[in-house]
């Protein structure tokens, strides 16, 4: 339901508008140094209100470790880690009660939990929560300092050239999607298993729970379908598992070849637009005109870069571990 792994494994928990969110981590090794300083620089890159495009609401989003850590090392014992949620407007959704926003999780919630959901902000379904996969993911980047993952937006709307793409939705006072690379260096070959726990299939289920995901492929991805084989294929060099080209993505038969990991997620436009759109009133029956208010972002591609490698260290986190090349203790 909400947790995700075997041995490196996360469980996260809150609300957008809660008193806070936050992430148990089970599994770290033992000895690993943790500091707040750790966490700064890809919390930072996660945040809105930075760059434009991105949503004006702000939160320190400062760690506040509630177990797991003595004298600044993990102790072996389950992580507790919580952010404050302090800069909320909650009064924007309560006019929305009884009208669920397209695209957004309202209308489902509501019908799944009989009403008892929280609402406000998108309640456990929110954005919000993605602050603590990154979390994990400063974590599982400690825990494989061999180990480089690398996220970067490759297009906006459409145009490799991301300022161009972004005012096109200025221009529409619409919101636009995006398409975001992850590569990763430095793994051993032979992760993953054949089947249901491939590395590519794990890595899809991971990546799934970030929101306004829509779409995955790795290597060459969809554009393989009009490919030859003997062009597509990748032939291998040498005993180390090199292969002269990478149209696989670095997985073969769901298992890492030693070569570089890449793939590349679509992210939906924003579902919070200006534009106005028609909806369901589920108090009076009928549909209606409905613009939402309050702060989003014009494209939510902006800030996935960081928590695309968080779950994608997570992931590999854990297949290390399953494998025993990480140790159980860090000295």
């Amino acid at each position: 339901m909400n947790a995700f792994g075997r041995i490196f494994k996360v469980a996260i928990f809150g609300e957008s508008h809660g008193a806070s969110v936050g992430i148990n981590i089970d599994g770290c090794p033992a000895g690993l140094p943790l500091t707040v300083e750790d966490f700064l620089v890809d919390i930072e890159r996660r945040k809105g209100g930075t760059q434009k495009g991105t949503t004006p609401r702000k939160e320190d989003d400062l760690p506040i470790f509630k177990s797991g850590l003595f004298n600044d090392k993990t102790t072996g014992a389950p992580i507790t880690i919580l952010f404050e949620n302090n800069n909320t407007r909650s009064g924007d959704y309560e006019k929305l009660r009884a009208v669920p926003r397209p695209g957004h999780a309202d209308f489902v919630a509501h019908r799944k939990y009989g009403g008892f959901e929280d609402y406000r902000g998108g309640g456990h379904f929110s954005g919000r929560l993605t602050v603590c996969l990154v979390a994990a993911g400063v974590i599982a980047k400690k825990l494989m300092p061999d180990v480089k993952v690398t996220a970067s937006i490759l297009q906006i709307g459409g145009e490799t050239d991301l300022e161009k793409g972004l005012q096109k939705a200025i221009d529409a006072k619409d919101s636009i999607g995006g398409i975001v690379e992850c590569r990763v260096s430095g793994l051993p070959l032979g992760l993953g298993e054949p089947f249901f726990d491939s590395v590519e299939s794990l890595l899809s289920h991971a990546v799934f729970a970030i929101p306004a995901v829509r779409g995955i492929e790795f290597g060459t991805g969809f554009a393989a379908a009009s490919m030859f084989g003997s062009e597509h294929n990748d032939a291998i060099e040498d005993m180390t598992g090199k292969t002269a080209t990478n149209h696989a993505g670095g997985v073969v038969g769901g298992i890492t070849n030693g070569n570089e990991l890449v793939f590349r997620i679509a992210i939906k436009p924003t579902s919070s637009t200006p534009k106005e759109q028609q909806t369901l009133n589920w108090e009076t029956g009928s549909k209606e005109s409905f613009s939402v208010k309050g702060r989003h972002d014009l494209c939510i591609a902006l800030r996935v870069p960081v928590v695309l490698e968080a779950v994608t260290a997570m992931v590999l986190a854990d297949l290390l571990l399953l494998e025993q090349k990480m140790p159980r203790v860090i000295s």
